[in-house]
Formats: structure tokens, sequence, C-alpha cells
């Protein structure tokens, strides 16, 4: 009798806590959640680009520029790069709407052939990373 009290209660609580979980996903909605993402947006000048060949030994800034079309100041939370051989620098500074700003990978040409390298930007203005491609051949 006892055990079944016990497994009674255990499922009692189970069913409790499910039941407190919508409520608290109900206090966002979509379109608080629209209006965030489309209040920031930004537009890359390109977000593929192609060095050519390059010479081997020699390491390439490449530079994607954008600009924050929003009504608000967007930040760079992150850059990554795909591998090591990719150095990264981006603007540390809130980018106010209608300035434009740059973030720059520098490829390390070590190894001869064709390469291509990405770069993952996140930012305040979007919910999903932004991925840029660099690609080229070292010679």
């Amino acid at each position: 009798m006892k055990i079944i009290k016990i497994s009674m209660l255990a499922l009692a609580l189970g069913l409790m806590s499910f039941s407190a979980i919508a409520p608290v996903q109900s206090l966002v909605s979509e379109n608080e959640i629209s209006e965030t993402t489309a209040a920031s947006t930004i537009v890359w000048k390109a977000e593929t680009i192609d060095v050519g060949q390059i010479p081997q030994g020699t390491p390439k800034a490449i530079v994607y520029e954008f600009k924050n079309t929003g009504k608000t100041a967007v930040v760079i939370t992150n850059v990554q790069g795909s591998c090591g051989c990719t150095a990264t620098d981006y603007t540390k500074e809130p980018i106010q709407p209608g300035k434009s700003a740059k973030v720059t990978a520098t490829y390390n040409a070590a190894n001869k052939g064709a390469f291509t390298k990405t770069v993952t930007v996140t930012t305040s203005a979007e919910t999903t990373p932004k991925v840029l491609t660099l690609k080229g051949t070292v010679i």
C-alpha cells in the first residue's frame, strides 16, 4: 500500500511539472520575437570573397564590410574562423544605425593549392550566425 501511495505522489508531481512549463513559454509571443530581430538588421557588402591567386607564405587579409540598416545599434558578439589558419578581427564598438563596420579575416597561406574557408559572425541583430566565405588558390 505504501508503494502505491509513493507512486501516485511521484506521478502527480511529475504531471504538475509539465503544466508549469506552458505558461512560461507563452510569456514571449512570436510578434515580440520578430519585432526584436527586425529592429536591427545588417546588410553585408559581400558574403563570399574570392581572393584569386595569392603567394605561399604571405598572410592575406580579407575584409568583409556591412552596414547597420536597422533602428538600433548592433554589436558583434563573436567571430570565429573555420580553422587555426584563419585569424579574425572585428569592430568591437556598437555599430549605430546607418553606420558601417568590418570583419577582417587573415588567411595564413602556408600550403599550396585551392582553399575555401569560412568565418562565422554572431551579432545582436540576427538569431543565427552569418557564415562568410573566403576562397582562392595559394601558388
